[in-house]
């Protein structure tokens, strides 16, 4: 029986740079190129790729424009996006993972490379074994039902109903980001930060208030814990863009740290 290739969708406005892409690509998966971020939404009409491989410099709408398009679509947020591009600056490797993307590569890049970055994404396993792991904390089991079932593509997620039993269940997993309620019983979500933000392992893990009341009052506490906050019934579109800034953002915050020890140490 023939096997069943995964579809990967390649955005780039340089032709030779598609064909290139696809003669590197094509023993292993179903290779279909789009000149344009248009053409690209053209395809979407059609099939639905298990992962898009995204330029950053293109004539008319550029490639940060078009993945904030597809994430901002239901229908596309799911699939995993990496970028392909000539630009390496650190800024643009946070706006990439800040809008959504799983991976960024600087061309030239060798096709083994190439391949270790698709494969991580689309074998299930080793997808499994790199997702970020998210830990919801919510009192009512049909908001934690939907926040699962929103992310679980793209996330580890656990979740919790009895806040006061989150030091227990930080014994067995680290979370990369926390989704608190505002308003629980024992414990709110205001009162879980300081028990947080005073593990070493989490003093700057990000946070993200979930609230069905967005009042002034709310979203000011929000600010003044360093956290953002979601309106509820969530939305998944808005869950996947402000989980993607807040990992990017920390991830960044994590590389500075890095280059301040090590000039340091060099002085």
């Amino acid at each position: 029986m023939e096997r069943t290739l995964k579809k990967i969708i390649a955005v780039d406005d340089v032709n030779f740079f598609l064909l290139s892409i696809k003669q590197k690509l094509q023993d292993h998966y179903k290779i279909y190129s789009a000149q344009s971020a248009e053409n690209l939404f053209e395809i979407l009409q059609i099939i639905k790729p298990d992962l898009i491989l995204l330029d950053i410099n293109m004539d008319g709408v550029d490639g940060f424009a078009t993945i904030e398009k597809l994430k901002s679509d239901a229908q596309f947020v799911d699939i995993p996006v990496i970028f392909l591009t000539s630009r390496s600056a650190r800024e643009d490797i946070f706006n990439a993972f800040s809008l959504g993307a799983v991976g960024f590569l600087t061309k030239p890049f060798s096709t083994e490379k190439l391949l270790i970055n698709i494969e991580k994404q689309l074998d299930s396993e080793l997808l499994e074994a790199n997702k970020s792991v998210i830990l919801a904390i919510d009192d009512c089991p049909s908001i934690l039902k939907s926040i699962n079932h929103a992310l679980n593509k793209r996330y580890k997620v656990h979740t919790l109903l009895e806040p006061e039993k989150m030091e227990e269940i930080l014994k067995t997993i680290t979370p990369d980001l926390f989704l608190l309620d505002y308003k629980m019983p024992v414990l709110n979500g205001f009162e879980l930060v300081p028990i947080i933000r005073s593990l070493p392992a989490h003093e700057a893990t990000p946070i993200i208030f979930l609230t069905s009341e967005a009042t002034v009052d709310n979203i000011s506490a929000a600010i003044h814990y360093n956290c953002d906050f979601a309106v509820k019934p969530v939305n998944k579109v808005v869950l996947h863009k402000k989980i993607a800034k807040q990992l990017a953002n920390f991830m960044m915050r994590q590389h500075m740290e890095e280059d301040l020890r090590s000039a340091l140490c060099k002085n």
